[in-house]
């Protein structure tokens, strides 16, 4: 599961920089007739939208996966410049989906939670946890495992 991203990191830049450019244009055409109190606040505009450009970017790629193998359950997350892996064995866990809006999936083993599915969209989550749970009991029937 990914993001779903309309603009690639390329282009929303080539996007920032053409507004930047039209800004930093416009301000200077107002400075020059005297309104020279324009360009702090359009420095103030192009820096707020760096920031949210900055922070658009580092979650482009966040994405979430999860591999149900025959002996074991693969989790993992990537958030940012954070990645986290976790793995379990499919006959000691359990799939809880509340199932209200916003609720995350929690894939439960040994006392801990792992929340995922939120990069998936709410009406699809139970369908998600569905297919999980469901891969999970094709494992632990094929292995002789009760769960």
């Amino acid at each position: 599961m990914k993001r779903n991203c309309a603009l690639s990191p390329g282009q929303l830049g080539c996007w920032f920089g053409s507004l930047a450019a039209v800004s930093l244009l416009l301000a200077t055409f107002f400075a020059a007739k005297g309104a020279w109190l324009v360009v702090p606040f359009t420095l103030i505009e192009i820096a707020a939208l760096g920031a949210a450009f900055v922070w658009w970017s580092r979650h482009a790629t966040d994405y979430e996966r999860i591999v149900v193998g025959a002996d074991m359950l693969c989790i993992e997350t990537s958030s940012g410049e954070r990645l986290r892996r976790v793995e379990r064995r499919p006959a000691w866990v359990r799939v809880e989906y509340g199932g209200a809006r916003r609720d995350p999936i929690r894939i439960v083993s040994s006392g801990e939670a792992i929340e995922i599915g939120g990069l998936v969209p709410e009406d699809r989550r139970a369908a998600l946890a569905r297919e999980l749970r469901g891969a999970l009991a094709s494992h632990r029937a094929a292995g002789g495992v009760q769960g």
